[in-house]
Parts: C-alpha cells; sequence; structure tokens
C-alpha cells in the first residue's frame, strides 16, 4: 500500500475532519509528505476541506 493510499484509508476509517498533523503522528508519514498528499486528493476531488485546515472524504 502505498503512502497515499494510507492517507486516503484513513478519511475512509474516520467520521470526522481530519488534519494533516493527525494524519501524520497515526500513519508516520511525514507532515509535508501528507500535505502533498491532501493537495493531490483534492485535486482529483475524493476530499474537500470542511473547514480551514482540516479535511473529509466528499
Amino acid at each position: 500500500m502505498s503512502e497515499k493510499e494510507k492517507v486516503l484509508n484513513m478519511f475512509k476509517s474516520s467520521e470526522n475532519p481530519l488534519r494533516p498533523g493527525d494524519i501524520a503522528k497515526e500513519t508516520g508519514i511525514e507532515s509535508k509528505e501528507v500535505s502533498k498528499f491532501i493537495k493531490e486528493l483534492r485535486e482529483e476531488g475524493k476530499v474537500y476541506s470542511p473547514k480551514r485546515c482540516y479535511y473529509a472524504l466528499k
């Protein structure tokens, strides 16, 4: 499983919006990398930001 898939799975397993830092702690992936993956997922239309600095699945 790629790191990007791990980030996506975190969103799938959470009922609440997540912050990049929380995902980084849970997965062990660097915060910068998590933010990069979230940006890619937003561009793909899979993730959105319901409020500042929080992200959730569409």
